[in-house]
């Protein structure tokens, strides 16, 4: 049976084995992941954006983080745990946090400090002026950081399958298990198209809710007036998301 074979059979598309049923199952355990990634990293890239304090600190986690091996910190969780939910969650979250932290905390130390200086000039509290005047300039690139933090679980979220879950990843999983290559090259084309549709919306919804101003500001770069000095934002003299490690 061809791929293309496989996609018009009927019995792929219904049952609690159909694609529309897999499809839920990888958004939803996607999803799960995502809002307690924002939940964990958004609050504390802000803080210490706002602050300047403990910013090599996040860069340093978030690189770290990159550098653990899902499917391995999975086996291992699983070992320690056992097979539910939570290994799963917990490899996506170390995949999925570095992102938006690194992205929320570029996004806030990079807003214009003469914005600031005026926001505090005119009275505005500390909390106020992070949640009325950096948080809503910084949101280029947090929700920049959220688009790569989103493609890289979606695109990952296939690991819940190797302990017992559902998701597009049961089709990798299952096809290697039977020897069905057909399958497994379906699967592997589902994530795909899952993936970019689901960077198609939000790229979609970044350029409805993020000004124009704020998207030509977010591009334009200053060039390093030394050979090794990294570029910098043209509107600070902070360095630019690239040297937090955030994919815009």
């Amino acid at each position: 049976m061809n791929l293309i074979g496989w996609f018009t059979d009927p019995a792929h598309w219904s049952g609690p084995d159909g694609i529309p049923v897999r499809v839920l199952e990888q958004l939803y355990y996607s999803a799960l992941a995502l809002v307690l990634a924002i939940v964990i990293a958004v609050p504390i890239g802000a803080l210490v954006g706002h602050t300047g304090r403990g910013g090599f600190l996040i860069v340093g986690l978030a690189n770290w983080l990159r550098s653990l091996p899902d499917f391995g910190l999975l086996i291992l969780l699983v070992l320690l745990a056992g097979v539910h939910l939570i290994p799963v969650m917990v490899a996506l979250l170390v995949l999925a946090i570095p992102p938006l932290l690194a992205g929320t905390y570029a996004g806030v130390s990079n807003v214009d400090r003469s914005v600031v200086d005026a926001a505090r000039g005119v009275g505005m509290r500390e909390r106020e002026v992070l949640l009325q005047v950096e948080l809503p300039n910084a949101l280029p690139l947090l929700l920049g950081g959220l688009r790569a933090a989103t493609l890289q679980v979606i695109a990952t979220t296939a690991i819940a399958a190797y302990v017992g879950y559902g998701g597009l990843g049961r089709y990798l999983i299952d096809g290697l298990h039977r020897h069905i290559y057909v399958e497994m090259a379906a699967g592997a084309v589902l994530v795909a198209i899952l993936a970019l549709v689901v960077e198609g919306i939000l790229a979609a919804v970044q350029h409805a809710v993020v000004s124009p101003g704020l998207r030509a500001a977010s591009t334009r770069v200053r060039p390093p007036t030394e050979p090794n000095e990294p570029p910098r934002s043209a509107a600070t003299d902070r360095p630019t998301p690239e040297m937090a490690g955030v994919k815009t």
